[in-house]
């Protein structure tokens, strides 16, 4: 798994809890974009580090509209 700033961390719920976590990624450990990750929870709005569980998941954020444009 390799994270960028801005993706969303997305953990599924464990089999005892009735809701998963969503998080932003808010810093990086490492440049080559490994764990861990800062996050920042949607939840709670609380930062943590974390070393994500084998079944999550990254959603990549979009590249904002001016990266790659090459005029009109």
């Amino acid at each position: 798994m390799r994270a960028r700033i801005g993706d969303w961390l997305i953990v599924p719920p464990a089999p005892h809890e009735s809701h998963g976590r969503r998080g932003q990624i808010v810093g990086l450990v490492h440049p080559d974009g490994s764990p861990p990750y800062r996050v920042r929870w949607l939840d709670d709005d609380h930062e943590s580090l974390v070393f994500p569980p084998p079944d999550a998941h990254l959603e990549r954020h979009p590249a904002h509209p001016a990266e790659g444009a090459t005029g009109r």
